[in-house]
């Protein structure tokens, strides 16, 4: 309405020579996509009455000039109404979509129970783009008669065939959990998951396709984690005095599906006391960059710190995970922490991994 009326002053205080039909004509087109059908419709008839007001004031109405600016503003009017139902009807879709998608992501990555097998836990997916609900980051978590077995992976590629090997990779870890009495076992099972998918699939993704992953196990009579890291950053185990470690590997390992065959795999056996909180994460957090190229540390950044709970933890992350790039993250973010409770003081305990089938202290 601001720039019809002042188009009216406009017209008003200039000489007859100059007009002030562009100025009517757009506002209808600036008020389409930004308001509604009703407001558009309302700009859009109040533009042609001050058209046709201005041309009765100038005693012009009916010559050829006259016509020729009132009927512009008519056509840009009608317009206008077309290009808010395109606009409203393009954002109803959007938004389903976005319905659709998060739905999508539920179904394959339920969010876990905040307390599972008498360990605190929470999880968090956040998408690079903010339209996007789902990708290539997966995690699980499940109570079974071996204890809670956990996994955090990443899926090379994106859209829906990285979202189809996500599926693949937790449908075939919650039954493996379950079934397999080892954590190895566990991890040869995915293996052999997404053999079958590879093969399934033609042309250069069925050869170059693979998933980093962390398998995870945490033994309810024993106060530790075990751990099959196959590629994947490697988790940290955060102590109830500020103290952390890094649970690095005995050995490095192939990612999974990497098609090279069966793997060794060993899984290596870290302290958890309690108190502690075990925290995973995908690369899009160890490989966030500032606008340096300065890699996010989640080590250093959280070494000394204190946090309430597990969900507590993950929100400190993501976000000094926006700050440290400044909001201009380029890949997905999947982080999965389970803290075991703290019974009195808490035992921190630190020592070299163990692998199991080694002698260790």
């Amino acid at each position: 309405m601001m720039m019809i009326i002042g188009g009216v002053v406009f017209d008003l205080a200039t000489p007859a020579g100059f007009t002030a039909s562009p100025l009517l004509a757009a506002a209808p087109l600036i008020a389409a996509p930004f308001f509604s059908l009703l407001n558009t419709v309302l700009t859009g008839v109040a533009a042609i009455a001050a058209a046709v007001g201005l041309e009765l004031y100038n005693r012009t109405l009916g010559n050829v000039t006259s016509s020729t600016e009132v009927g512009t503003v008519v056509t840009v009017a009608g317009l206008a109404v077309l290009i808010n139902r395109v606009v409203r009807l393009g954002g109803e879709r959007l938004a389903s979509a976005r319905v659709i998608a998060e739905t999508a992501q539920r179904a394959v990555l339920p969010t876990p129970a905040d307390r599972i097998g008498g360990l605190q836990v929470a999880a968090r997916y956040e998408a690079a783009q903010a339209d996007a609900f789902i990708g290539g980051d997966l995690f699980a978590v499940q109570d079974t008669p071996y204890g809670v077995r956990l996994i955090v992976g990443d899926v090379r590629g994106k859209g829906m065939e990285a979202v189809e090997s996500v599926a693949i990779v937790i449908g075939a870890f919650r039954e493996a959990a379950e079934q397999e009495s080892s954590l190895e076992g566990v991890a040869g099972r995915l293996e052999r998951a997404l053999a079958r998918e590879g093969e399934r699939r033609a042309g250069l993704e069925s050869v170059e396709g693979f998933t980093t992953a962390v398998l995870g196990e945490i033994p309810r009579a024993r106060s530790v984690v075990r751990l099959v890291n196959r590629g994947h950053p490697e988790p940290l185990v955060l102590y109830a005095d500020g103290g952390l470690d890094s649970l690095r590997p005995a050995k490095a390992a192939l990612p999974l599906g990497m098609g090279l065959g069966e793997w060794p795999d060993r899984a290596g056996e870290y302290p958890l006391p309690a108190g502690a909180t075990l925290l995973l994460y995908t690369d899009g957090v160890s490989e966030a960059r500032d606008r340096r190229g300065v890699f996010y540390d989640p080590g250093e950044r959280l070494a000394g710190r204190l946090f309430p709970g597990p969900e507590e933890l993950l929100d400190a992350i993501v976000d000094d995970v926006r700050r440290h790039t400044g909001g201009g993250s380029t890949d997905d973010m999947a982080l999965l922490a389970v803290s075991r409770p703290a019974e009195g003081q808490p035992d921190r305990r630190r020592t070299v991994p163990v692998v199991k089938g080694e002698e260790s202290e």
